[in-house]
C-alpha cells in the first residue's frame, strides 16, 4: 500500500498546451504593459483603460497580475531587472576596472533611457514603485563601490574612499532620474550620464597610470 503511495507520490503532470499558451499570453502582456507605462506613465490608466490599449480583455489581462497596483510593481520589477541583466552584460565584456565604471555609468544611461518624463514622474509619486527604485538606486551605488574598490585595489584609481563615492554616485543618479539634473544644466539624461562618467574617472584616476584601452 505505502509503495503504491510512493508511486502515484512521484508522477509529473506534464504541461499541458494551454499553460504553454498561457504563459506566452502573460509574457506578451506584461511586455506591453512595460512599453505602454514607460512611453506613458501609469498612474492615469484604470484597468479598462489598459486592456483597451492591449487590446485584451479585463480577464486577460489579470493574467499578469490580480490588480492594477500589481501590474505597476511588476512592471516595475521587471524593467530594472531587465535594465540590470543588459548593463551588467556590458560590463562584463569589459577588462579593465576604469573601463568597467565608464561602461557601468553608461549603459545605465542607455538602459533608462526609454523611460518617458511621465514615467519618473509617476515612479515618484507612487510609494510602492519608488521604493523598488530606492532599491535599485542603492544596488546601483553598491555596485559603483565595488568597482571602485577594484580600480583602487589594482593601482588603476587613486586612493579613494570607495563608500563615499558609491554615495555621491547615489545622489546624483537620483537627482538625474528625478529630472533635477535637467531642469538646473539643460542636459539629458544620457548627456548627464556621461558627465558623471568623466567626472568620476578624471577624479578617480591615479595620475601616475598611464595605462590605455
Amino acid at each position: 500500500m505505502r509503495h503504491e503511495s510512493s508511486r502515484r507520490s512521484v508522477v509529473r503532470r506534464p504541461v499541458g498546451r494551454v499553460e504553454v499558451r498561457r504563459d506566452a499570453r502573460r509574457a506578451e502582456l506584461l511586455s506591453g504593459l512595460c512599453d505602454l507605462f514607460l512611453a506613458e506613465g501609469f498612474l492615469a490608466f484604470g484597468i479598462g483603460d489598459l486592456a483597451e490599449r492591449l487590446r485584451c480583455s479585463r480577464s486577460t489581462l489579470y493574467l499578469v497580475a490580480p490588480t492594477k497596483e500589481q501590474f505597476v510593481l511588476k512592471v516595475v520589477r521587471t524593467w530594472f531587472r531587465d535594465a540590470t541583466a543588459a548593463i551588467e552584460a556590458e560590463v562584463a565584456l569589459a577588462d579593465d576596472p576604469v573601463l568597467r565604471i565608464e561602461t557601468y555609468l553608461r549603459a545605465v544611461a542607455r538602459g533608462l533611457a526609454p523611460a518617458s518624463p511621465q514615467f519618473y514622474a509617476d515612479l515618484a509619486a507612487h510609494e510602492p514603485a519608488r521604493e523598488i527604485y530606492r532599491h535599485n538606486t542603492e544596488l546601483a551605488a553598491e555596485r559603483i563601490r565595488g568597482l571602485v574598490a577594484e580600480g583602487v585595489g589594482t593601482g588603476r584609481l587613486r586612493e579613494v574612499d570607495a563608500v563615499f563615492v558609491g554615495a555621491v554616485v547615489a545622489q546624483v543618479m537620483s537627482a538625474i532620474q528625478a529630472g533635477e539634473i535637467a531642469r538646473v544644466t539643460g542636459l539629458d539624461d544620457a548627456a548627464a550620464y556621461e558627465q558623471l562618467a568623466q567626472l568620476l574617472l578624471r577624479g578617480l584616476r591615479d595620475p601616475g597610470d598611464t595605462s590605455t584601452r
